[in-house]
């Protein structure tokens, strides 16, 4: 069973490969990049911005840092300035950028200072490179700096060169999706000459270490690996060019790599050199996680993994997850069935006596690979602070009462025992003590489970077995009594515990997977947008047993609460939250447990991707903490299927409304033709009596110029009928007239009609059969008696004269 991760959650963009604009289309970021503080990044990118300043490009400061130093700060002079937003920060204030004054100022270019900053609590963003993701989002360029140790692929290189952790670091999607990263470089003894004239700003955490930092080999170690960032981000400038421009190279073969990926922070180094791995052969690379159905980790140690594999999605990784028995059978399975061709494996930690009593993952993959190439790599020794020594699996906590139960239990068993030594032998007993054990690993935790086998076999050997009411042993037979007795109650424990949390992995596996063909086929049975939305919202209520809301956009733009269950805040108030219109602006999470609004009340997911986007899920976790790795995965599979189903259902309406504009078009076009042959017979009979008068005037009679005149008369009035039918259903089509009901006697139309028609139908006979009792009728006055007059002018006209015309109600079926 393979899923995919929920990903980060920061808000990482595609990678460059992956981009659907050209990059002159778009807004542009340029990289100022240096391999230690000082070397002038700041600087140099003040200057390039007074040069475009000068050449008319519109350019301010939105946020720089002069550690006051003259020099730097004497380049701010002069350049447009975007003020700053204050925030109260530890009892002072801290100045930010604003980012909602320069998305509204909407300049050229801005300058941001410092890529890998953390923002102080408060602002919208965690991070300031998420800041510069959505001015660029804005279509504003953005001119950032940044050291090469911030870079998260390379975060751990420049650990084991300066032995000092980067704590803040930027994902490598941010520095792909740079259109120029310019190296600002200087050699490592000038840079050490102005560290001594005090011209450089070192880090509070680099404060102690600074010997060692500006030590000219470490120095010279960290210039290398920027050049080599920066060199790698020309080579790809250089295929993207020759990809744009038709320019054929040799394609190297396709490499796919594969990371395995665990709780061990080892993982977080392999997960790393993989990236840099596979830029290197621009391949495509996967992390694959196995959770083992043998011993399922705790919550501590899946917390470790998912912060694993969020840094892999970071990276640019495909995550999945995968479930094995095995777990190098389930890795090697899924490499092959997606044609991996290299796998990435952290070398073993463990005492070599364990892959003697258990199987050994790199043994079984190295063994079974195949044309599968294998790499092993050491992973980082250090251990996290206060991060616990476990193994894969871990056992429950037990309190004091699981102890107490377990040693009342090992007591019944003894006194039963014991008072029944008339009718037992000893085998019997033993029996009795082995059923004590299962009963405590059926309901107590491992710990208590554990100790009751072992007062099970100390009371076994001092109640029973000679010389009893001693711990001595008389014979060696009894040893291996006593070794047989523990040895199967801990592997009964220990099976007992790994099969009780398979089963609660699988029940919470087929409660998410329940839930959502449950949402599928419900979604599936509804069309209507608000229907769909209730029932994606209880749906997410039932499963997390939290509040949810789903918002759709109205047509001006702004989100209204479609659907929301207890447990969430306002409606007005949800509907105006930044973090939901964020959401929708920008397709990507936001809110609690996320980088965006981080400290809102609610989680927000989008349904559909920017920029189609059709709506909003707001979740309010209980106890305001933040959704899991597989609550978020769960919620993205809830809001994609959603969204596929509101474009189904837009669609469908858009289906529809083609259909009655095509069948209105076709009576339109089926009236205009009856119409057209309607005008032309009273045209043509107002020609031909025109004509005459006009040409035979001397020679009619009076009676025969009366008769021409009357013709004339009575087909100008049929065409002004015509006329005004048509007119009359253009108003309704177009909504210009209101239909206005009211209860009328059928009879009083049918008289208005006839006293309108009184000079053309006045010779005819009309017989009008209506019961007494026939009800009122709901009707507009004016339409209904157009259609009257409408229907009695056809019969005056497609009828012989000597007709009779009768009107009569009939009672339908």
């Amino acid at each position: 069973m393979s899923e995919r991760d929920a990903g980060p959650a920061t808000d990482a963009p595609p990678s460059r490969a992956k981009a659907d604009e050209p990059r002159q289309r778009r807004a542009r970021l340029r990289v100022y990049l240096g391999y230690a503080p000082g070397v002038g990044k700041t600087f140099t990118m003040l200057e390039h911005a007074r040069e475009m300043l000068a050449s008319g490009v519109e350019i301010v400061v939105g946020v720089v840092e002069t550690h006051g130093r003259y020099d730097t700060a004497s380049l701010v002079l002069g350049l447009p300035i975007l003020p700053r937003r204050r925030v109260e920060h530890r009892g002072r204030t801290v100045e930010e950028l604003d980012l909602d004054a320069a998305v509204e100022r909407r300049p050229h270019a801005i300058l941001v200072d410092d890529l890998a900053h953390e923002n102080a609590p408060g602002a919208r963003h965690v991070r300031r490179y998420q800041d510069v993701l959505e001015l660029l989002d804005a279509g504003i360029d953005v001119h950032t700096t940044l050291n090469v140790a911030q870079i998260e692929s390379l975060n751990d290189i420049a650990h084991r060169i300066t032995t000092l952790r980067e704590r803040l670091t930027v994902p490598d999607a941010v520095l792909e999706r740079a259109d120029e990263i310019e190296l600002v470089d200087l050699t490592p003894e000038e840079l050490i000459l102005r560290l001594k004239e005090g011209k450089i700003h070192v880090p509070e955490h680099a404060a102690g270490s600074i010997d060692h930092l500006f030590g000219r080999g470490t120095l010279l170690a960290l210039r290398e690996l920027a050049l080599r960032c920066a060199a790698e981000h020309v080579d790809q400038d250089m295929l993207a060019y020759r990809e744009e421009h038709g320019i054929e190279t040799p394609s190297p073969a396709v490499e796919r790599i594969l990371v395995c990926v665990g709780p061990s922070p080892a993982s977080e180094r392999l997960v790393r050199a993989t990236r840099r791995m596979a830029a290197r052969l621009q391949a495509t690379w996967t992390a694959v996680y196995v959770e083992p159905t043998r011993a399922p980790h705790d919550a501590a140690a899946r917390e470790r993994i998912d912060a694993h594999l969020r840094l892999a999605d970071s990276l640019g990784a495909e995550v999945v997850r995968l479930t094995g028995a095995r777990i190098g059978d389930a890795i090697l399975d899924h490499a092959r069935r997606h044609h991996v061709t290299r796998i990435v494996l952290g070398k073993p930690t463990h005492a070599r006596i364990l892959d003697r009593l258990r199987s050994s993952v790199l043994d079984d993959i190295v063994r079974a690979s195949g044309d599968i190439d294998v790499l092993v790599i050491s992973g980082d020794t250090e251990r996290a602070e206060g991060e616990p020594r476990t193994r894969g699996g871990t056992s429950a906590p037990s309190g004091a009462r699981g102890y107490l139960l377990a040693a009342a239990l090992a007591g019944t068993v003894t006194a039963i025992a014991h008072f029944g030594r008339a009718w037992l032998e000893l085998p019997d007993a033993a029996i009795l003590y082995l059923l004590a054990v299962t009963l405590a690993a059926t309901r107590l935790g491992r710990g208590p489970s554990i100790a009751a086998t072992l007062l099970s076999v100390a009371a076994y050997d001092f109640f029973f077995i000679p010389p009893r009411f001693s711990l001595a042993v008389a014979s060696a037979r009894s040893l291996i009594t006593f070794a047989i007795l523990f040895s199967a109650g801990l592997l009964l424990t220990l099976l007992t515990f790994r099969i009780r949390k398979q089963e609660r992995r699988a029940r919470e596996r087929e409660l998410r997977t329940s839930a959502l063909y449950t949402l599928s086929r419900e979604l599936g049975a509804a069309n209507d947008p608000l229907a769909l939305a209730a029932v994606l919202a209880r749906h997410t209520s039932d499963l997390l047993s939290c509040g949810a809301a789903v918002l759709l956009p109205d047509d001006a733009g702004r989100l209204t609460v479609a659907s929301t269950t207890p447990g969430m805040p306002d409606e007005t108030e949800l509907a105006d939250d930044e973090a939901t219109q964020w959401v929708l602006e920008h397709g990507r999470p936001a809110g609690l447990g996320t980088g965006t609004f981080p400290r809102t009340a609610i989680s927000c997911f989008p349904l559909g991707s920017a920029p189609a986007v059709l709506g909003v899920l707001a979740i309010c976790p209980t106890a305001g903490r933040p959704p899991g790795s597989e609550e978020r995965q769960t919620m993205l599979a809830f809001a994609r299927q959603t969204a596929i189903a509101l474009s189904r259902a837009r669609l469908a309406e858009e289906a529809k409304t083609s259909a009655l504009r095509a069948t209105s078009e076709e009576l339109r076009s089926s009236l205009l033709a009856n119409v057209s042959h309607d005008l032309r017979t009273p045209i043509a009979a107002i020609t031909g009596a025109a004509a005459a008068l006009r040409d035979a005037s001397p020679h009619l009679s009076d009676e025969q110029r009366t008769d021409l005149l009357g013709s004339i008369t009575h087909e100008a009035e049929r065409i002004e009928r015509l006329v005004g039918n048509l007119l009359e259903m253009t108003r309704i089509e177009a909504g210009g007239h209101e239909i206005k009901r009211e209860l009328l006697p059928l009879r009083a139309l049918i008289s208005a009609a006839l006293a309108r028609l009184a000079a053309k139908i006045g010779g005819r006979s009309v017989r009008v059969d209506l019961p007494p009792d026939l009800p009122l009728i709901s009707v507009d006055p004016l339409l209904m008696e157009q259609v009257f007059v409408n229907l009695l002018d056809n019969a005056e006209r497609h009828t012989p004269r000597d007709a009779e015309v009768e009107i009569r109600a009939h009672e339908g079926d």
